[in-house]
């Protein structure tokens, strides 16, 4: 692989606090996400992602001052997804200091958003966040909207591709199946993705051993993104790091490793 794995901390937010969970439901609290966001910087995080997990089911938007805050802690990549439904709710959160946006729920519903934002502020910013799972579909995964709660009633291969030559950047694939259960990612699911996509492509759900992460890798994962293991301590940013260093992978150094 050319470019250095990429090691990027997930903040879910609902109201203004970062929450995490186990599929998705019995949220427990985190911390704040400005204070959290600004601790992953200074140990060594190469991206971060904001995820506003309320805002599309609750229909609100994301909210920007806690980007605002977020984004003036923090000196790399952020990525900011929840309620982007318009080319002007992409603007908005680029002004407001976010450097890509993800979107989900709403490029689902109306697949064209994705070229909208691709040719008016460049593929590079387009985040597409895929809830899929295992599910009797063609590929045997389906894609799911509103926090893992609904079907989208899509094959997730097929969505994949859709979705790579409407315009996406990268796609973040979670498995909803493993998402917060510390179990390891959906090694399965990456390895499918990765066959039919050349877009750069962030595995999450399921981080739990330093092991797990190297399996992503392995399966064709480019970035690794995580968020329980890192909010509760099981392994800092640096222990992963130095773990797929020993490994041989291409890690991207920091003065405060």
């Amino acid at each position: 692989m050319s470019l250095s794995i990429r090691i990027i901390p997930c903040l879910d937010v609902t109201d203004g606090r970062v929450v995490k969970g186990v599929n998705f439901t019995d949220l427990v609290d985190a911390g704040d996400p400005v204070e959290m966001a600004s601790l992953y910087n200074s140990e060594g995080a190469d991206e971060l992602t904001f995820l506003d997990i309320s805002a599309s089911s609750s229909d609100r938007e994301t909210t920007l001052d806690v980007v605002r805050k977020t984004a003036e802690q923090v000196f790399i990549p952020l990525t900011v997804g929840g309620g982007i439904r318009t080319v002007e709710d992409v603007d908005r959160l680029l002004r407001a200091g976010a450097d890509k946006v993800s979107i989900n729920t709403s490029a689902i519903a109306r697949p064209e958003l994705i070229a909208e934002i691709a040719d008016r502020f460049g593929s590079q910013v387009l985040v597409i966040s895929i809830d899929a799972r295992r599910a009797r579909t063609e590929s045997g995964f389906e894609v799911t909207t509103h926090g893992g709660r609904q079907s989208a009633g899509l094959d997730a291969l097929a969505w994949v591709q859709k979705a790579c030559e409407l315009g996406a950047g990268e796609i973040l694939l979670n498995s909803m199946d493993a998402d917060g259960t510390r179990a390891g990612y959906d090694i399965g699911m990456i390895t499918a993705v990765r066959a039919i996509s050349k877009v750069p492509l962030i595995a999450s759900g399921g981080a739990g051993s330093l092991e797990d992460f190297a399996a992503a890798l392995d399966a064709g994962a480019d970035a690794l993104l995580a968020a329980s293991v890192f909010h509760f301590g099981v392994h800092r940013i640096s222990d992963v790091k130095n773990y797929l260093s020993g490994q041989g992978y291409s890690i991207r150094t920091n003065a405060t490793l």
